[in-house]
């Protein structure tokens, strides 16, 4: 079982700054790859980033490339997303999930996830 713990939203103006946190219970966090993604409100939740377990391999959403950041701490069972140069089109709830080690070449789709945390909400005002 895998618990994922959300925090460090809120809100914040355009062009400003937010990083988010990801906590992540169980003894399998160094082994798993690891995504970012968000839900607008009357949107369907959509992909913002991943990262392996590794770090050495990050993708990102066309939206965000640029300005968001994905990087984790195995020591403390954490991924973080940094995101720069907030735009009020990024306002959304914010969601870590696990890459199902069974879906790798799902990695764009909610379906490539397995574990979910409650998420995290930013809002960006113009």
């Amino acid at each position: 079982q895998v618990q994922l713990v959300e925090s460090g939203g809120g809100l914040v103006q355009a062009g400003g700054s937010l990083r988010l946190s990801c906590a992540a219970s169980g003894r399998t966090f160094s082994s798993d790859a690891m995504g970012w993604f968000r839900q607008a409100p009357g949107k369907e939740r959509e992909f913002v980033g991943r990262i392996s377990r590794s770090s050495i391999v990050t993708n990102y959403a066309d939206s965000v490339q640029g300005r968001f950041t994905i990087s984790r701490d195995n020591a403390k069972n954490t991924v973080y997303l940094q995101m720069n140069s907030l735009k009020p089109e990024d306002t959304a709830v914010y969601y870590c999930a696990r890459a199902d080690p069974t879906q790798n070449g799902l990695w764009r789709s909610s379906r490539g996830y397995d574990y979910w945390g409650q998420g995290t909400p930013v809002t960006v005002s113009s």
